[in-house]
């Protein structure tokens, strides 16, 4: 029973750490300004929980399950202000399964080897995730528009929605993102496999 509880405890606590990382959901006034901010955050927290929580139970398939919580826990805020009569698309949902369940193919493929589970799995992540939420982000009809017609009331002066910049590959978001990312992932899945062995 112990064990169980631990596991729970684990997830939850790990969720609710992921997600308030940054801006954990894509507000529409945020998403092209602090793309790479977000990415940084959400990929090394992704590894960081999913890792520590699949080596706790030592089974493949941990990370996706990890990421599935924090897609419903998000979905469920999206609703909320869905109700309130913000548009649809006011938030977008980050996307992290398909980069946890990376995580996990790299753990069972190197017969749960932790050591690359956190190389090649925490590399994976930090490369995938800026490139599924960009694409995620690409589907969203007129984000300026949104953003300028439902500002949220919180938003700083700063961050005042801008045009985004587009067509230079060094200026990119999608290469910032993905190459920190995949830069601070590693050391950060390292410490989630150090705090397992605690």
């Amino acid at each position: 029973t112990t064990h169980y509880l631990f596991i729970v405890v684990v997830a939850v606590n790990s969720t609710l750490l992921t997600i308030n990382a940054g801006d954990y959901i894509f507000y529409t006034d945020w998403m092209w300004t602090s793309f790479v901010v977000f990415s940084v955050s959400q990929s090394t927290m992704l590894a960081v929980g999913a890792i520590y929580y699949m080596l706790f139970t030592g089974v493949p398939g941990t990370a996706t399950y990890y990421a599935t919580i924090m897609t419903i826990y998000t979905w469920v805020a999206k609703g909320a202000w869905f109700a309130l009569g913000y548009p649809y698309d006011f938030i977008v949902v980050p996307i992290w399964t398909p980069s946890a369940m990376l995580l996990d193919l790299s753990y069972w493929a190197t017969r749960r080897n932790k050591h690359a589970a956190i190389i090649i799995g925490g590399t994976l992540v930090g490369l995938s995730f800026p490139l599924f939420n960009m694409v995620n982000l690409l589907l969203v009809k007129d984000p300026l528009e949104t953003a300028f017609k439902y500002p949220r009331p919180t938003l700083p002066a700063y961050m005042t929605p801008i045009e985004p910049q587009v067509g230079k590959f060094y200026n990119s978001p999608v290469a910032l993102g993905s190459g920190a990312g995949a830069v601070l992932t590693v050391p950060m899945a390292a410490l989630g496999a150090k705090l397992n062995t605690w």
